[in-house]
């Protein structure tokens, strides 16, 4: 895990040194173990790095095959790489370090843009191609690691974050896409690739991979697409969960293994972390950490979920820590947050997230998370009310998931903002592109493929890399992902959803843990606002640079400061904060 960064120009000029320092500074945080530079002509590669797998300096990057003109700059982990090395070794190739990112070097030198087929795990590289005078840029399946750009006829500037593109051409305007604001505000948070909200800055696509040649030229191709119909073979109920359980084993395994320190889980007492935790145990993982935070209580809702989380520590005699966070705590800390965040981010638990990992960080390296399990095995409650929903075309997804109608968005936003229903169009065909047998399975690839990968995996990996922790999330295995694609529905959505996995936890986890009501990631005061917390939002929304930008209709950010607690999202976010949650991410982001 590690950050990473580059340019290519095609005007005859070199990189700028001082500007891939800047980048490098912003990166800082995502790797703190090593910095590495190389700079060749129109091309400069930069690299920080968290050493999680071959702690030695040999596996330090850049990383140069210079037998084959191919240098190398990667995030993420390939948990089949002893399994590469061998077949790459039959075939002739040598090695001098003992990691995965060299793997990537040969299999590239083996089998070019085809080894993404053989790469199992979470990736951006960018791997430049000496000879051929061109870049290959590409991301894993799930989009589980992050990577930006920002692609003009002078450069190409990538990175991991935003931040570090800012940082590396001031000059970047910070206009924003009116399209991507609907899609922001539209799916709480989302932005499917490859837009952001900053026009000049864009994401490469999950499962997707770029070629950039000397002169610009661009090509963009999918090497991956989730299929979700049914077997050949039809199975019965047992036999799914038997080779569903047979597959998140093994998932959970690779995540343990492929790692020369430490591996923990971030327990938050729900079905999916608890599972991690059962699994890894039953597997003879002894001396486990685990680790857990809350907040204070609300009156509407409880802070944490301890009762839970301590029980599945005493059951597995896990090394559990426990973290517990007051509200005045929070506040202080909430810019610092955003200004770590790739994008804006709504999600009230990504403050939790942000706090638990600098805690985390001190005592290890990598953890397990449970991120993924509800979109993969339908864990939320609208997933059975677009099942049974009566409704047709995109109304059927948008009347349960949408946080606010298009009418309501140009009641939000300033004129110079508004656009068509972008969103409704955007997910209606991303909805029908998918070959599936029923309705939920489409609105589960849709999800597995696009809108979880710009919420709670983005939220995850932006907010643990703050901390130098490698967060790993075994339900977003490939396999297991591809697998779970194919189950009928009813494994799914029956016994409240996540059927499947409930069977599996039967007698491995506590009844109490199994049957419990589906919860969510608490953090009160930023769902139910007032006091201090209400007080910062009306600041954010009114102070000066606020009202520059002129993001919103101050009759709407009226009505919601009035009475924060009556406007409520569809899945139970405030909007309120939604507001300003953006309008704090630019003043941190984008106004410095």
């Amino acid at each position: 895990m590690c950050g990473i960064s580059g340019e290519l120009r095609f005007d005859g000029q070199q990189p700028n040194r001082d500007s891939m320092q800047a980048m490098l500074q912003k990166l800082e945080r995502r790797g703190p173990d090593n910095e590495g530079v190389y700079f060749k002509g129109a091309l400069a590669l930069g690299h920080r790095r968290l050493a999680i797998i071959d702690l030695s300096e040999k596996s330090n990057q850049p990383m140069h095959d210079e037998k084959h003109g191919l240098s190398l700059v990667f995030n993420g982990t390939i948990y089949n790489y002893p399994a590469l090395r061998k077949e790459l070794q039959h075939f002739g190739h040598t090695f001098v370090s003992d990691g995965d990112s060299e793997v990537i070097l040969k299999a590239y030198a083996e089998w070019g843009v085809g080894c993404l087929q053989r790469l199992h795990g979470m990736f951006a590289f960018a791997l430049w191609d000496d000879k051929r005078q061109r870049l290959f840029v590409a991301r894993d399946r799930m989009g589980i690691k992050p990577l930006y750009f920002s692609l003009d006829e002078n450069r190409l500037l990538f990175a991991s974050t935003t931040q570090a593109i800012l940082a590396g051409d001031r000059s970047i305007s910070s206009e924003l896409d009116p399209i991507a604001l609907h899609n922001l505000f539209t799916l709480h948070a989302v932005v499917p690739a490859p837009r952001t909200v900053l026009k000049q800055i864009t994401k490469v696509q999950p499962a997707h991979y770029m070629l950039i040649d000397s002169s610009g030229h661009c090509e963009e191709h999918r090497y991956w697409t989730l299929q979700a119909t049914r077997p050949r073979h039809a199975m019965d109920e047992e036999e799914w969960v038997d080779a569903i359980h047979t597959s998140l084993k093994q998932s959970v395994h690779r995540r343990k293994t492929i790692a020369d320190v430490p591996v923990g889980v971030l327990l938050s007492g729900g079905l999916d972390s608890s599972l991690l935790v059962a699994l890894l145990c039953e597997a003879g993982v002894s001396g486990l950490k685990t680790y857990s935070v809350g907040f204070e209580d609300h009156p509407e809702e409880k802070g944490d979920e301890f009762e839970y989380s301590d029980l599945v520590a005493e059951t597995f005699g896990t090394d559990h820590h426990r973290f517990i966070v007051d509200n005045h705590e929070v506040l202080p800390r909430l810019p610092e947050a955003f200004a770590n965040m790739t994008e804006p981010m709504f999600g009230q638990d990504a403050i939790a997230f942000y706090l638990l990992s600098e805690v985390v960080s001190k005592d290890i390296k990598v953890v397990q998370s449970g991120q993924g399990a509800d979109e993969v095995f339908a864990g939320y409650f609208w997933y059975p009310q677009m099942h049974y929903s009566i409704e047709k075309g995109i109304d059927r997804f948008s009347k349960n998931y949408f946080d606010r109608d298009h009418e309501e968005y140009l009641e939000m936003m300033a004129e110079k903002y508004h656009v068509g229903d972008v969103t409704s169009v955007l997910i209606e065909d991303k909805l029908n592109a998918f070959e599936a047998d029923d309705y939920i399975d489409r609105v589960l690839a849709l999800d597995v493929t696009t809108l979880i990968v710009d919420d709670p995996v983005k939220r995850v990996d932006n907010m643990t890399m703050a901390w130098g922790l490698e967060a790993r999330v075994p339900f977003l295995d490939q396999n297991l992902v591809e697998l779970a694609a194919r189950m009928p529905a009813d494994c799914k959505l029956s016994n409240g959803g996540k059927h499947v996995l409930k069977r599996i936890s039967r007698g491995l986890l506590p009844d109490k843990i199994i049957d419990r009501s589906k919860a969510y990631f608490p953090m009160p005061a930023l769902k139910f606002v007032q006091g201090d917390f209400l007080e910062f939002m009306r600041e954010i929304l009114l102070n000066d640079a606020a009202k520059r930008r002129g993001l919103y209709n101050p009759a709407y950010v009226e009505k919601l400061l009035k009475d924060p607690d009556a406007w409520l999202t569809r899945l139970q976010g405030s909007k309120l904060w939604h507001l300003a949650a953006l309008e704090l991410w630019l003043q941190q982001n984008v106004d410095i």
